[in-house]
């Protein structure tokens, strides 16, 4: 793989993107010559297809964590760990998609919903529809194990391959036990922030922000110094983060999220916005939003009374200035951060990207 060199502009998103695509395309293209077993080749070209179009931001923040600590030579290791997060991350969306019965994904139809339409000859509707959540777990499945492999195969040496493993276990152990605690509230709803702000900070700010700049710091032997204070960078803006899905997921548009603004809504998701409301809320408000969230025949008239009341509330201007408020916190943490200049105005632009968005 030609890897990109150390210029100056290296921290660029369209850079460090680019060559972990390359990295992931040449991988599956390996998998797809593959002779056996036989339809290893299919399997390879949906999980391509699946990871067309993500932000990548895992491994913005993989290799961003590497240069911050003083990485330097040959990116392309760093590049390849980078790159199995994101297959890792395939694994944990198909995982979700499934979980959460989500029929949509990117704008197109989920793994599940593919995977049924290409299974119509079987009998029965039943059968169809457990066929495609069986195919796609195992889909998810093998995403995970190719993860370990492109990981193992990227040219590590024996200490920063057993550096790198420390962080890593760690992030996955707290992605699944943030995703379980997500699946046990949702449909229950409460105005408990607190408990919406902990599952926030391990299905998400220790997954989407604080692992990978650790992962990536751990490839350059970063010590823990360096590693507290991606810390203090990482976990308000992984909050932040978050907590901008979650108004998304309720205000965005189809256009821009590649999903209907229901979903959630449907779900009846305990996110932060929701227990803000309902702790403001009048005994009237209270009840519409009981009724409504996680009805999963809810409209888009029923969807307005839902919105209109997160902004009665001041629900929505609340999670505006808890969004500002951790990112001016993660941006503060890098004005005494032990980084290289490069880096410090690289996580300065993925603050703003990730905490400013429409999707």
């Amino acid at each position: 793989m030609t890897t990109p060199t150390l210029t100056p502009d290296f921290l660029d998103t369209d850079t460090i993107r680019g060559a972990v695509e390359r990295v992931l395309d040449e991988f599956l293209a390996t998998k797809s010559r593959s002779p056996a077993p036989p339809r290893l080749p299919s399997l390879a070209g949906l999980l391509g297809d699946f990871l067309s179009g993500g932000k990548r931001i895992r491994p913005l923040l993989c290799v961003t964590g590497w240069r911050a600590v003083g990485g330097g030579g040959d990116p392309g290791p760093v590049l390849r760990v980078a790159a199995a997060l994101e297959m890792f991350h395939a694994f944990a969306l198909l995982h979700d998609d499934v979980m959460d019965d989500s029929p949509v994904r990117r704008g197109r139809p989920t793994m599940h919903r593919t995977l049924a339409g290409l299974g119509a000859t079987h009998p029965g509707p039943e059968r169809i529809e457990r066929s495609g959540v069986s195919g796609a777990v195992l889909l998810g499945d093998l995403a995970l194990l190719w993860s370990d492999e492109i990981l193992h195969t990227a040219g590590l040496t024996p200490v920063q391959l057993a550096a790198v493993l420390t962080p890593l276990t760690t992030m996955r152990t707290e992605v699944m036990f943030g995703q379980f605690l997500d699946l046990c509230a949702t449909g229950t709803l409460t105005d408990d922030v607190e408990s919406t702000l902990t599952v926030n900070r391990y299905k998400t700010a220790g997954y989407t922000v604080e692992r990978p700049l650790h992962i990536g710091a751990a490839v350059a032997g970063a010590g823990p110094e360096a590693m507290d204070a991606l810390t203090r960078y990482a976990l308000p803006l992984g909050e932040a983060f978050q907590l901008r899905d979650d108004l998304i997921g309720v205000f965005g548009t189809p256009e821009s999220t590649g999903k209907s603004p229901l979903d959630d809504l449907r779900a009846g998701k305990n996110t932060t916005l929701t227990a803000l409301a309902l702790r403001a809320s009048d005994p009237v408000q209270d009840a519409q939003l009981r009724e409504l969230l996680g009805d999963p025949l809810l409209d888009e008239k029923q969807a307005a009374i839902v919105r209109e009341i997160f902004e009665a509330t001041g629900a929505r201007e609340t999670v505006e200035r808890m969004i500002e408020d951790r990112r001016q916190r993660a941006l503060h943490a890098l004005d005494a951060a032990p980084f290289t200049p490069d880096a410090v105005t690289a996580l300065r632009r993925l603050a703003r990207m990730t905490t400013v968005r429409t999707s």
